[in-house]
């Protein structure tokens, strides 16, 4: 067993709104601003940095003042429907600081722009551009054509691109942890969701180009990255789903030895990943994961009902028994790691005795946290086609609150088991509440609040956990 990260040298929330970056260095203050903001899943934060990658090279500077943005473009998430109202009621917000504004530009990225197209720009009319999340490239000719008095779309979905070339610019406000994207698109074609739609089909990025942005990263000091993917346990490199060598000339890579080539970076890089998919998890990640302390022991892996027939007309591709019987490898192979998940209740024709089983499957398992909703049907799924959305609205918001009470007590009871136990803690930033206090972070992913002191961003600190809540622990640092 590797020693310790600290002692080597002596591991995204729904409708979340995105910060725009400032850059620190002299710019051209007759430049054109570029505002961003992004909502939904982690990849959408990302896919965001890419942008301003793109349009920087191009000239623009970005802001975090939208009323001075000569551009402003939302990255969307379609997952649910209230996600597309909070992104209407944004742009019906910007619209009206364009008519003091004309010159101002509005695009729509993502998810929401793959889906509905044309309707945002003709039968809405909210925004200027629509750009798919293919379509990052071209942004610098879409606004081009905005300005000459056309309006701009491009969404058609590639089969290659991941934007492997493009150095992503870091809206994060840490400057520690970032986001490395491995894949794009997503194979799995699960009943309920609108992703293989809007991101097209699932491709593998360049392992060396990954190595090299996380190497690059910790040369900046940054201190943690998240592997991303729809699903990261089906990364493969020269290799197509069933396993086929593409170019016998070139090495293969699988989600496993990927891990492993990411962990050699530096031992003081903290490594996670999201989101795995129960289906493809195997036990050779698992075995990276426990070979290397700088990978987190910590796995997100949703299961959505705990009830097999469900999980059919889910179109998941696993069994109640399949999905514990991988709960049982994390917890074999992986001691001590923090496993979270995702939940819907209501789905088109679930049960009381299938809602049960969720509720008897998340005892068995008792998760650190849950991501918990009720369904909410999506235009062009599977499901929408296939299935009625027949479970009362009172039924659905019954049963979601009996899945979160359940989580916050099992979230507690963990927590709980904390108490008195010695963390490493990399130091993320400062308290909201306090700027006497620090917060940061176990591998376990648990958030840990604790008194300042000499404590500074980006520090790896022994702390002894004194006291907790269902989502945060409380600690006293513990001095070398």
């Amino acid at each position: 067993m590797q020693d310790s990260i600290l002692d080597s040298n002596k591991v995204i929330d729904e409708g979340r709104q995105g910060e725009a970056l400032e850059l620190k260095t002299p710019v051209n203050q007759t430049a054109k601003k570029l505002y961003l903001e992004s909502y939904g899943c982690a990849m959408n934060f990302s896919d965001s940095e890419v942008v301003a990658s793109i349009l920087v090279d191009q000239g623009f500077v970005t802001t975090r003042n939208e009323g001075e943005a000569d551009v402003i473009l939302i990255n969307t998430c379609s997952i649910r429907d209230n996600a597309e109202q909070r992104v209407r009621n944004r742009l019906t917000q910007f619209n009206k600081a364009k008519r003091e504004k004309p010159g101002m530009i509005i695009g729509i990225l993502g998810c929401m722009a793959e889906r509905l197209k044309k309707n945002l720009l003709e039968e809405e009319k909210l925004v200027d551009i629509v750009a798919g999340p293919d379509s990052y490239r071209d942004l610098p000719n879409l606004i081009t054509e905005v300005e000459g008095g056309q309006k701009a779309v491009n969404v058609l979905l590639s089969r290659d691109e991941t934007y492997a070339d493009i150095s992503p610019i870091r809206l994060d406000n840490n400057g520690i942890s970032a986001f490395v994207s491995i894949t794009r698109g997503c194979d799995n074609m699960c009943s309920f969701c609108v992703v293989p739609f809007t991101r097209g089909r699932e491709r593998s990025r360049d392992p060396q180009t990954i190595v090299q942005e996380c190497q690059d990263l910790f040369n900046r000091g940054y201190r943690e990255v998240t592997l991303l993917g729809q699903n990261v346990d089906s990364y493969r490199w020269n290799m197509s789903s069933k396993g086929e060598i593409k170019d016998p000339n070139q090495p293969t890579t699988n989600f496993a030895q990927l891990m492993e080539m990411v962990a050699h970076v530096d031992p003081l890089l903290r490594i996670r990943f999201s989101t795995s998919h129960p289906k493809d998890m195997t036990d050779d990640v698992l075995e990276v994961m426990a070979k290397y302390n700088n990978i987190c022991n910590y796995i997100h892996l949703p299961v959505q009902s705990g009830n097999t027939e469900m999980l059919k007309r889910m179109n998941r591709g696993y069994s109640r028994e399949w999905y514990m019987d991988r709960i049982a490898a994390i917890k074999r192979i992986v001691p001590n790691c923090g496993i979270s998940t995702d939940t819907i209740s209501g789905f088109c024709g679930e049960t009381e005795e299938e809602h049960q089983d969720t509720l008897s499957l998340m005892r068995e398992v008792k998760y650190d946290f849950a991501y918990m909703y009720k369904y909410s049907e999506r235009p062009k799924t599977l499901a929408e086609r296939k299935f009625e959305d027949d479970v009362p609205e009172e039924i659905k918001q019954r049963r979601l609150q009996e899945v979160i009470d359940l989580q916050q007590a099992h979230s507690l009871e963990i927590m709980q088991q904390q108490i008195g136990k010695t963390e490493i803690i990399l130091v993320e930033k400062e308290s909201r509440r306090s700027d006497k206090q620090m917060v940061g972070r176990t591998d376990r992913y648990h958030k840990v609040v604790f008194d300042r002191g000499t404590a500074k961003v980006g520090d790896y600190l022994k702390v002894k956990i004194t006291d907790c809540t269902s989502a945060t622990l409380f600690g006293d640092v513990i001095s070398e």
